[in-house]
């Protein structure tokens, strides 16, 4: 009876991933999306400790599960509740992170109990014969891939958050083709081979450390401007791990998860290339935006900018009759997504028009804007895709470009010795007058001088985002 009522709470909570997944294409059904999934993945796990049976026994020691789930339960709504909107690409980053070592330590547990089950005579006794139908090959999949992503992803937070610099080396790829042949190597032999249970262990420790080193220098070369499709590319990995420990516990709803989470994220790694204009090979060979890239695209001499007085912004856009803002990294920095929703309502009411413009990677994460945006209750119907935003920027009259860089850079359309060249970009140039709000004529994450800066309809306003457009907003009710 136990078993039949768990299929059904797995076959909801599948469903609910499902539903959830589905709710989470939309901005305004994404937070019950989530909530949907989040109480489906609750449903199983009490599920699973309350009914699931081994060797038709329930589980025991419910203090220490129950323990673990309070500690982490407090630790994760603690860390989501402080953490900064600048800091959401970290945090996605550590827990996606978290489940990867989950599915490496889940692949450990099951291989210790592999080599139990193995007769003490262990000279010679064939790990593979200890279980049939590939079981071994899933555990090795998940400790692979889960440790790949667990340590990738730490190593990308610590890039997100200054902590690690981009550092390659002449034959660093050589070296990562070389640690990756040398676990598959082993991982063949682990499976084929007639290999004492110490001697395995000893084998399969070791494609745990080789995995963790991999993951560490799979990363380490990328450069930041490619950060949104190395976590997406990350968050897939962790799906697959996960779904790989759906298959060695027989749990549909783990497998269904994991499925859902590794597609999605390969789909949505495959999207990011795309809005990029680039391959997912360039991306991890290729070192976009690393530090050590030289400031200027393509090596030209750049003209000279101007800059525009708080007062002559004002004038420029109480009076016009379309402004559209485009929001970028350097406006999560200084937290000032609700003051420029307060002059997005202020313009309104004079009767200006106003829409964002919204770049597929804008940000550290995808999605990264439309979340902060969020945050501040600006309607969903006014953030603009880079497709619909470039047809209407010929009849725009301002756009307010906030703390975005390389995505509405020209030299990626027109240069073709920038490394950007050949990505979308937002096509601000073609309004009738652009305002762009920087600290400083400082590169963006791709470490490359901005064309658009130095053309005649742009005009620079320097200072920090939030305390411009508080300024900006006062001057324009004083227009």
């Amino acid at each position: 009876m136990g078993s039949s009522i768990l299929s059904i709470i797995y076959l909801i909570g599948s469903v609910t991933f499902v539903l959830g997944l589905k709710l989470l294409s939309k901005p305004d059904t994404a937070r019950k999306g989530n909530l949907i999934a989040a109480g489906g993945m609750l449903l199983a796990i009490l599920g699973t400790i309350f009914l699931y049976r081994v060797a038709d026994q329930p589980l025991h020691n419910y203090g220490w599960i129950f323990t673990g789930l309070l500690i982490g339960t407090v630790v994760g709504v603690l860390s989501a509740k402080k953490v900064k909107m600048t800091a959401m690409p970290e945090m996605v980053s550590m827990f996606n992170g978290m489940g990867g070592a989950c599915a490496a330590l889940i692949a450990v547990v099951e291989f210790n109990h592999l080599i139990n089950a193995i007769t003490a005579d262990t000279t010679a006794v064939a790990i593979a014969a200890a279980y049939v139908g590939g079981k071994l090959l899933i555990i090795l999949l998940s400790l692979v891939i889960g440790a790949v992503s667990f340590a990738g992803s730490v190593i990308a937070w610590g890039k997100l958050r200054g902590k690690i610099s981009d550092f390659s080396f002449n034959g660093q790829h050589l070296l990562n083709l070389g640690v990756l042949m040398l676990i598959a190597g082993l991982s063949v032999w682990l499976i084929t081979g007639n290999i004492a249970a110490t001697t395995a262990t000893v084998v399969f420790n070791s494609i745990f450390l080789l995995a963790l080193f991999y993951g560490v220098l799979f990363v380490l070369p990328i450069g930041g401007a490619d950060m949104p499709v190395v976590i997406s590319l990350l968050n897939s990995f962790t799906g697959v791990a996960a779904a790989c420990g759906g298959f060695l516990y027989n749990n549909p709803v783990m497998l269904t998860g994991g499925i859902l989470v590794g597609s999605a994220g390969t789909i949505l790694t495959m999207l990011m290339c795309k809005a990029m204009n680039r391959s997912l090979k360039n991306v991890l060979i290729g070192s976009f935006g690393s530090s050590n890239r030289v400031a200027t695209a393509g090596g030209k001499e750049q003209g000279h900018y101007k800059e525009i007085s708080l007062n002559d912004a004002a004038v420029v856009m109480a009076y016009a009759g379309k402004v559209i803002i485009v929001p970028g990294y350097g406006l999560a920095v200084a937290q000032a997504q609700h003051v420029c929703s307060e002059l997005e309502s202020f313009l309104e009411e004079r009767g200006v028009e106003v829409k964002y413009a919204i770049h597929p990677v804008a940000g550290r994460m995808p999605g990264h804007m439309n979340v902060l945006l969020a945050e501040a209750d600006v309607a969903y119907e006014k953030l603009l895709e880079m497709e619909a935003a470039n047809n209407e920027f010929a009849s725009t009259d301002v756009v307010l470009v906030l703390g975005a860089n390389d995505v509405v850079n020209p030299s990626a359309k027109t240069d073709p010795a920038s490394p950007i060249y050949g990505m979308p970009i937002l096509e601000v140039e073609q309004a009738k007058a652009v305002i762009v709000n920087k600290r400083s004529m400082k590169p963006g994450y791709a470490g490359i001088e901005n064309d658009l800066f130095f053309q005649p309809k742009t005009s620079m306003l320097f200072g920090d985002a939030k305390k411009v457009l508080q300024d900006l907003l006062v001057a324009i009710k004083e227009a």
